[in-house]
């Protein structure tokens, strides 16, 4: 992350694809998983911006606390919605995460200078040690967690074509939409993990 500007791009690039796909699952769904969707592609968007190496593009002086606004309300709403569900409690530390390092990156910031924490810079904008050590904890054991669930599920799909495809031959559609919604539920559980990995790797610039 501290050499040049490949690894910048390459997790802009990660992170673009992550929130388009997350758009496109507001399509779809119900009003829950609509929201969810939502705030991924929020986080998704936000961090792809967030990784532009900052040779390439040093983003207004304002943008920062734009950052800071957006993502402050986006904690607040899974505050909120954290009183029907734990799940939202992720989308609170990573909305949080993303004021955190807003906050570290912008000019003035831990007298580094603004985008000192940016996506491929070349030194580290400071931040609070402690902090930037629970997070990097909390989302290594969150990447961990999440390909643990992944691997499993591509046996599971695997296994499951197979009854998928032995429902046509019986003229059966169930497996067919049962098929389809593994693979997207795989590709939600994809996106989540390449999210994690790409925050751990900005939390590790600071």
């Amino acid at each position: 992350m501290h050499g040049g500007a490949l690894a910048g791009w390459l997790l802009m690039a990660l992170c673009a694809v992550s929130g388009a796909y997350c758009l496109l699952r507001t399509r779809t769904g119900t009003p829950q998983e609509r929201r969810t969707a939502r705030g991924e592609a929020l986080m998704g968007f936000g961090m792809a911006a967030m990784a532009v190496p900052a040779a390439v593009l040093t983003p207004p002086e304002g943008a920062w606390a734009v950052y800071g606004v957006v993502f402050g309300a986006a904690a607040l709403r899974a505050l909120w919605s954290a009183r029907h569900g734990s799940r939202h409690l992720h989308h609170l530390v990573g909305s949080l995460a993303m004021v955190y390092m807003a906050v570290t990156m912008a000019p003035g910031a831990a007298g580094a200078g603004g985008h000192a924490g940016h996506g491929a810079a070349a030194g580290g904008a400071g931040g609070v040690p402690l902090l930037t050590g629970v997070l990097l904890v909390y989302y290594a054991l969150y990447v961990l967690r999440s390909a643990g669930h992944l691997i499993p599920a591509g046996t599971g799909v695997a296994s499951f074509a197979g009854v998928s495809a032995e429902g046509v031959v019986r003229g059966g559609r169930g497996g067919v939409v049962g098929s389809a919604t593994g693979v997207g539920t795989e590709l939600t559980m994809a996106c989540r993990l390449t999210m994690g990995i790409a925050m751990f790797a900005m939390l590790l610039t600071l």
